[in-house]
């Protein structure tokens, strides 16, 4: 990216709808558009920005697609298939290959657009999509660069729990009722869902940091979204307890890889774990006193983390 002068530029923002298709899924994403950066003549590096788990487009992605496109990035971020504005049948599904290939879809989308440089695509990955984004990258060529913040991967979480300590016991019993729900769909019954958030503040405070900050984030006028799920169809189980996000990480390299997470998120062990399956070039960038939603909306660590972005996508892409 050459930005001999835009360094230090701030630009306004033009944020257009656009709409793409996955695996024959509509998807809706919003492009934003440095203006007077880039042209038919002109064209700019990219990045495709993935959501959370339950996440939409509104939420920590507009944030930092915003701040990214602002210092001269073209972004743009979607809803999944199954979630948000995006269709699916059902809704509340969350199917790992599925959010693999949203991405695919969306970096495949930003080839079609006049203003992009289509050697200079890059993925942010944020939180779940930290781990489908490493999954994508791992096979997609065409993705130049990817960056994860506060990544984890859902395969993971289900399995070991967002700190790595839960029992195995409890994925089993979840899988059990996946089952149980996949025969009563089999006999004409509706989807059946579980909820993703405690029903009170008490009961997330019971249920440790990672649960209460979770549902702070989701639950209240922090950070909620009308179109944000609450709850997954139980299908999405089974598809989430057989995903590993960093089975194939090393084949991301030569390209670069970067890392940034809070020092004091539970869920660390897993860019940890990332970190060290993949090759060189890599980077695990820490922020300090953060925790994993930290990085969601709370602009003390967000800053540093849109300049560590900025300066790696700069010199990656």
């Amino acid at each position: 990216m050459n930005t001999t002068n835009q360094e230090n530029a701030t630009y306004e923002v033009e944020e257009k709808k656009v709409s793409f298709l996955s695996n024959g899924i509509k998807i809706d994403g919003i492009l934003y558009l440095p203006k007077d950066v880039y042209s038919n003549v002109k064209r700019g590096p990219a990045i495709v920005v993935g959501h959370m788990g339950s996440a939409v487009k509104e939420q920590m992605p507009a944030t930092y697609a915003g701040l990214l496109a602002k210092k001269g990035f073209i972004m743009l971020t979607f809803d999944a298939a199954f979630q948000g504005e995006s269709e699916g049948i059902p809704r509340g599904l969350e199917d790992p290959a599925q959010r693999v290939e949203d991405l695919k879809a969306a970096i495949s989308f930003l080839n079609t657009v006049a203003e992009v440089d289509s050697t200079q695509i890059g993925i942010l990955g944020l939180c779940a999509s930290g781990g489908y984004g490493i999954t994508a990258a791992s096979t997609d060529h065409r993705v130049k660069a990817i960056a994860t913040v506060s990544g984890a991967c859902m395969g993971r979480q289900f399995r070991n729990g967002a700190d790595g300590t839960q029992s195995p016991s409890v994925i089993q019993g979840m899988l059990d009722l996946a089952a149980q729900a996949r025969n009563a769909e089999a006999n004409g019954a509706e989807p059946a869902t579980f909820p993703l958030f405690p029903a009170s503040e008490a009961e997330a405070k019971a249920g440790g940091q990672h649960i209460y900050e979770g549902w702070k984030y989701y639950c209240t006028k922090l950070g909620e979204h009308p179109r944000s799920a609450k709850s997954f169809v139980w299908k999405s189980v089974d598809r989430l307890a057989a995903f590993d996000a960093f089975n194939f990480i090393d084949l991301i390299a030569p390209r670069p890889l970067l890392m940034i997470y809070g020092s004091n998120a539970v869920t660390q062990w897993m860019t940890k774990e990332a970190i060290s399956k993949a090759k060189e070039p890599k980077e695990a960038f820490v922020i300090q006193n953060a925790t994993h939603v930290d990085l969601y909306w709370n602009m003390e660590y967000i800053t540093p983390v849109i300049e560590k972005l900025k300066s790696f996508f700069v010199e990656k892409l």
